[in-house]
């Protein structure tokens, strides 16, 4: 215990050391702190915001009772509600908001009739606490006036963006000083300028640019490039970077961002991607070119395991890196969070270009809400957003025209009709035992089904022949990664390979198959897979052939998520000679936003925050309605490699640490609840807790297939 004196009773404390050594005084926290928040909150001009809110947030220490707590007794205080009321009192409802949550999280306004029981804000504010006035010997708090923003909505919608905004700055300002103090130092970053990145990319495409070839694919490819960099020294706004197929969008997209950041004195670049194969794909690119340590991959692989790695261990938390991939749930999911451990990072996310790389898979259930926050990023926090991708999504009419800036690369079907390296052939019903068939009389082929059971039925008839390879989500993500390896390293030896498949291979995998099946689906999905048909350009386009059919009614799997896609795919197949041009593109879009309706904010999200006065925001309800991945799947550990093994032995010693967690799911198998609860009729798992279980029946998962069941409407089989 700290041996007590008459100058450290004199002092108002914030924290001691972990060795009992040295003091920070809570007035010396609350400035520190404060001026950290208001350069923070200063990106998007409101720093006098950030600087109230850490001047208020710990200001319940003052009290009798946590002074004794931090000194010795075990009685717990809450030091958080002090702060919120006296910024209710200043009519600072958003600042109140920030300070409350600042531990807990961001709280549901509440109702009139919460009392001091209830975790809401109405219900803090009318809390018992202990007293705390001491505060005014030491602090000052300045006054507020509303922030003025321009409202992307007709409701409270605009605010709640701005609320959490300002939380984020208070809590990573907080969480920053509170890691000074402890570790008696504070972290020293060696983040590059973006000048100093601009200089690092134009090393590597000045040759490019210095050529005058024109024709051939990387001439047409250095055309894309030179348009990325002209159109980056325009004003801000959100872009489209339509871009073909094998058109080199990775390297340019990086060239427009890094030109507008340097033109438009911006910090950070943010790279969001559905996949995480192509987030390790791009960042590796990115790593090579930028440098190791000025690229910071925030996604669930992502590994930074010791002390070389500590500096981008701890940007995880924040972003605090020039270059940050990570992935649409990360990214989007935050930005509706209310905890401070995901929210820290949403201030650095202001004053920064947002390249949303394969656009076309932005959540379509949660497409107006994602719309509006990169709306919100742009019209209010200095952000310039790029919408990259083969198939553009047509969202033009769901943001504010004043802010979208058009294509960056004109001209885009002349870009499509040069990078065009396969033919598609609309073959309409055609059976299983006619595919099969075809597929028999294939040298190197592709075939993309809608379901994992359809997958496993075709692969079956086809096991017994050469060369044949199974590739779905039954399998887990290492057991994919070499499958994966094999079938690269047979298509470049000329092997026979004939891979069946669902959608994972239609983005971020890199593979080049003479042919490709495809069975009807979206029109996006259809085109990404005509990108796995000669995607090196070595043969004739006319010779490369994309087939487009679906199976007869009786034939066909049930797959509710892709219904509406393929009604609309249908629709466009009937009017549209070429699908794959970007008018039918534009068309196909319209008409699914268009059928889609409410769906496209299927939680209401908007509506939840819009219908709202400032002091009633639900920010808890929200965060825990915004999930992008719903769970309504169960991970199942497979068991079949040394690794996993050990793995196997931490879990059931119950060790759940976020390394060991993330390995396990390198080895786990999701399924759908009813699967999963017949297994367990079954005898066929090993339940350690609600996170995981462990299959136990060996023979149910192979090296061919993966796991060996199927599901039929709603009930399990197994082989």
């Amino acid at each position: 215990m700290l041996k007590e004196n008459r100058s450290i009773d004199q002092q108002y404390l914030a924290h001691i050391s972990e060795d009992r050594r040295r003091n920070q005084t809570l007035q010396e926290h609350l400035i520190k702190t404060a001026e950290t928040a208001r350069q923070f909150a200063s990106a998007f001009g409101h720093g006098d915001w950030g600087y109230v809110c850490g001047l208020a947030h710990d200001i319940g220490k003052y009290s009798e009772d946590f002074q004794k707590r931090i000194r010795g007794s075990e009685k717990r205080v809450d030091h958080a509600t002090a702060g919120a009321v006296e910024l209710k009192n200043m009519k600072a409802y958003p600042a109140a908001y920030c300070v409350a949550g600042h531990h807990a999280g961001l709280p549901d306004g509440g109702g009139k009739a919460d009392d001091g029981s209830l975790p809401t804000l109405r219900g803090r504010l009318k809390k018992r606490i202990p007293p705390y006035e001491a505060f005014g010997k030491e602090i000052g708090l300045p006054p507020l006036d509303m922030p003025k923003i321009v409202a992307t909505t007709r409701g409270c919608f605009s605010y709640a963006f701005f609320i959490r905004m300002i939380f984020s700055c208070l809590v990573d300002a907080d969480y920053l000083d509170t890691e000074a103090f402890m570790r008696g130092m504070e972290r020293e970053l060696e983040n590059a300028s973006m000048e100093e990145l601009h200089r690092r990319l134009w090393q590597k495409i000045s040759l490019w640019l210095a050529s005058n070839e024109a024709t051939s694919l990387n001439g047409r490819r250095t055309a894309i490039l030179k348009e990325c960099i002209r159109t980056g020294k325009k004003e801000q706004g959100i872009y489209h970077l339509t871009v073909p197929t094998g058109g080199g969008k990775t390297i340019s997209s990086m060239a427009f961002a890094l030109e507008h950041a340097v033109v438009h004195e911006l910090k950070r670049i943010i790279y969001v991607i559905p996949y995480t194969s192509i987030i390790e794909q791009n960042a590796e690119v990115f790593r090579n070119i930028l440098g190791t340590d000025q690229v910071l991959e925030h996604h669930s692989n992502a590994e930074y395991d010791g002390d070389e790695f500590q500096m981008l261990r701890l940007a995880t938390e924040n972003w605090d890196k020039p270059v940050v991939v990570t992935t649409n749930v990360q990214f989007f999911e935050s930005l509706f969070a209310n905890k401070s451990s995901r929210c820290r990072k949403l201030h650095n996310i202001a004053g920064s270009v947002l390249i949303f790389d394969e656009a076309q898979m932005l959540p379509f259930d949660y497409l107006l809400p994602c719309v509006k926050v990169i709306e919100e990023l742009v019209q209010n926090y200095g952000c310039t957003a790029v919408l990259c991708t083969a198939t553009q999504p047509s969202l033009q009419e769901l943001f504010l025209s004043k802010i979208i800036k058009g294509e960056i690369c004109p001209d885009v079907r002349k870009q499509f009709l040069a990078f065009r390296r396969s033919h598609m052939v609309i073959d309409r019903e055609l059976d299983k035992a006619s595919l099969i068939h075809r597929l028999k009389n294939e040298h190197q082929a592709l075939c993309i089904l809608n379901t994992r059971d359809q997958v496993q039925e075709i692969y079956e008839e086809l096991c017994e022949e050469e060369g044949v390879f199974h590739l779905s989500t039954y399998m887990y993500p290492e057991h994919r990664r070499r499958k994966l390896q094999a079938i690269r390293a047979s298509l470049q030896a000329g092997k026979r390979c004939l891979v069946i498949a669902t959608s994972l291979v239609e983005a971020g995998v890199d593979l080049d198959f003479e042919t490709v099946y495809r069975e009807l689906a979206g029109l996006d999905s259809m085109i990404q897979a005509a990108g796995r048909c000669n995607r090196e350009g070595k043969r004739e386009a006319e010779e490369s052939l994309v087939h487009i059919f679906w199976f007869a009614k009786e034939e066909q799997k049930r797959n509710d998520g892709l219904k509406l896609a393929i009604r609309v795919s249908e629709q466009i197949l009937e009017e549209y000679e070429d699908i794959t041009s970007p008018e039918a593109i534009e068309g196909y879009f319209k008409r699914l936003h268009y059928f889609q309706g409410d769906s496209l904010d299927k939680k209401g999200i908007i509506k939840k925050l819009d219908e709202q006065r400032i002091d009633t925001i639900p920010f808890a309800s929200v965060a825990k309605e915004f999930q992008l991945i719903e769970n309504d799947t169960k991970a199942i550990f497979i068991v079949d490699t040394p690794e996993a093994v050990g793995l196997k032995d931490q879990l059931r010693y119950g060790i759940r640490s976020r390394a060991v967690m993330r390995a396990v799911g390198r080895y786990s198998v999701n399924i759908y609840e009813k699967v999963y609860g017949n297994l367990l009729a079954e005898d066929a798992l090993e339940v350690l807790d609600e996170q995981i279980a462990i299959l136990k029946r060996a023979e149910m998962y192979t090296e061919a297939e993966g796991l060996k069941v199927k599901a039929e409407r709603g009930d399990a089989v197994f082989f």
